[in-house]
């Protein structure tokens, strides 16, 4: 009990410090700190339009964090999230641009395809890592250029529109619709749903616990006869296909075509929205939004009160520094002590 609360308090001083850290830059910069969150809350939630927009936005992180947050409980680190995210999208712009399919088929195949294809690309770290014992951090991430390289040559040769380097739009039957007629799409609903599944069998599930369980001690669950190396696999390819699932639904729901610079950045941030998740479904899906309304609230406090919205990045890095400096404290055994020592105080009193 004392641990969960623990992990509920650290994330949300990290946010309340790095949004004080923000509001002293701001003042540094002679804003008025109060106007410019005001404002930051307005361009974020002030109307259904904003509300959308920043939903829109939330929903290629919710895709990555979660991919990040699936393997990590296995014990493994894919930080391939954003090649798998990219693979999925080429793959859904292949079968929807060129297999002559239109509507809720085509759909439904593009977000299987997209799946498999980042599942597929995430199998090779896993494969690599259980059979020639490598590591699997390195790998991932060198994969991820592979991934941009390769849709590089697909938006510019293979695929491309024309004399424009990217290429030809989804038809308007494959794209996902529009919730409420707002920016947000079907795309969002599905991260949902797909956060709640990964929820329900890592913590309702006894292959959910045996993966928690290897993720926690390897050698421990390999010595109660689990299957450690099997287990590992999954993790990396169920985790990619979370993430090639993203890939397809947000070429289908906001993107529609492939582009110089698409993706940059995803599977990073779904990292670190993970580890300020505490590694939680639920969580992580609370975190993508919480940095969905920095970036799109950020726009409007720059028009209303001058503030960069470089700022709004500062305040996401240091809470990401704040959240890790603040777990690494709380597993000190120094920390430990002091709490025991507190609880015993109390206890006596």
């Amino acid at each position: 009990m004392k641990n969960k609360f623990v992990n509920i308090l650290v994330p949300l001083i990290s946010v309340l410090l790095a949004f004080v850290v923000g509001c002293i830059v701001m003042a540094v910069l002679g804003a008025n700190p109060f106007v410019a969150l005001q404002a930051l809350w307005t361009g974020a939630f002030g109307s259904m339009r904003n509300v959308g927009t920043t939903l829109a936005r939330a929903t290629p992180l919710i895709f990555t964090g979660l991919c990040a947050c699936f393997a990590y409980r296995c014990g493994v680190f894919n930080l391939g999230g954003e090649g798998q995210f990219i693979i999925g999208a080429v793959v859904c712009c292949f079968i929807a641009t060129r297999s002559g399919l239109e509507g809720p088929l085509a759909i439904v195949l593009c977000l299987i395809a997209g799946a498999l294809a980042g599942g597929l690309w995430a199998a090779i770290p896993g494969v690599l890592k259980i059979y020639r014992g490598q590591n699997e951090m390195i790998i991932s991430i060198m994969l991820n250029y592979v991934a941009t390289l390769f849709m590089g040559v697909v938006y510019t040769n293979w695929l491309r529109d024309g004399t424009v380097p990217q290429t030809a739009p989804v038809p308007d039957a494959t794209k996902l619709s529009r919730l409420f007629g707002l920016r947000v799409t079907t795309a969002f609903i599905l991260a949902l749903v797909t956060g709640l599944l990964i929820y329900y069998f890592l913590f309702y599930t006894s292959k959910g616990f045996q993966l928690r369980a290897v993720g926690l001690n390897m050698t421990a669950a390999q010595f109660n006869g689990f299957a450690v190396k099997r287990y590992i696999l999954m993790s990396f390819i169920v985790s990619g296909a979370i993430a090639g699932l993203g890939g397809s639904a947000d070429l289908m729901g906001t993107q529609y075509r492939l582009i110089n610079g698409y993706a940059s950045g995803y599977g990073f941030d779904g990292v670190a929205m993970a580890l300020i998740g505490q590694l939680h479904p639920l969580a992580t899906i609370l975190v993508a939004i919480f940095f969905a309304v920095l970036r799109v609230g950020s726009t409007t406090m720059q028009a209303a009160t001058g503030v960069p919205t470089s700022v709004s990045d500062i305040i996401q890095a240091l809470v990401i520094v704040f959240t890790v400096a603040g777990l690494a404290m709380v597993k000190l055994p120094q920390f430990k002590a002091a709490i025991a020592r507190m609880t015993e105080k109390k206890e006596a009193v």
